[in-house]
């Protein structure tokens, strides 16, 4: 339920804008990490500090009591996430998540329950995107490049089971970038770092001048 007003977006840019920052959201909510201290960058393997990131899985678990009402979980464009009922307007403004997410939570594995949420998260985001395309008039054009951009993202169910890969028709970042030079000194490659999560953080583009990256986070094991 959206209980901040936020802004409507209305272009390709604004709804792929509004789409991560639910899906940032969503993943707080969904995922653990733990710290990991440098960040490897695609191109020419700058580090920078990491910034921390909250780990809220503790936190939506006990939330989703089976013993309440239907409970839904809502990510928001700021980039945080709420359990709650869903609204009670017919028809609802936006697209609503599932509904009763709790309900299943005792009588699954903790891991199989939320990658069951997380299947539900990536549809409700992706009609989310579409139900503001739709209600702005966006054409075939727009309406692919808007799919493209959302494309290129992982989805929270690859990120919450660890499945997330790296395409394959995109090219290698170095011919020889996970090989050691003959002076025993170790060349990291951003393709080391694949099977690691990740992990939107827009403040990275405006904080370094760079392209939007995600940030790494390492999966608990």
């Amino acid at each position: 339920m959206e209980g901040v007003p936020h802004p409507i977006p209305r272009t390709v840019e604004e709804v792929f804008t509004d789409f991560k920052g639910r899906r940032a959201g969503l993943i707080k909510a969904l995922t653990t990490g733990t710290l990991l201290f440098l960040v490897f960058l695609y191109y020419y393997f700058y580090s920078h500090p990491l910034l921390l990131l909250p780990a809220d899985v503790e936190k939506f678990y006990q939330q989703c009591d089976p013993e309440k009402e239907n409970l839904c979980l809502y990510g928001f464009p700021n980039e945080t996430w709420e359990v709650n009922l869903p609204v009670e307007e017919v028809p609802p403004e936006l697209p609503e998540p599932a509904l009763g997410i709790n309900f299943a939570r005792d009588g699954m594995q903790e891991k199989d329950w939320l990658s069951l949420v997380a299947v539900h998260s990536d549809s409700w985001l992706l009609a989310v995107a579409f139900y503001f395309g739709a209600r702005f008039g966006f054409g075939k054009n727009e309406r692919k490049r808007l799919f493209q951009m959302i494309n290129d993202l992982p989805t929270i169910f690859e990120l919450v089971t660890g499945s997330a890969r790296q395409s394959k028709d995109q090219p290698a970042a170095h011919n020889n970038g996970s090989k050691c030079k003959s002076s025993g000194k170790v060349v990291f490659s951003f393709q080391l770092f694949l099977s690691l999560h990740f992990y939107h953080c827009p403040c990275l583009e405006s904080h370094f001048g760079l392209p939007v990256l995600d940030l790494l986070t390492v999966p608990s094991v």
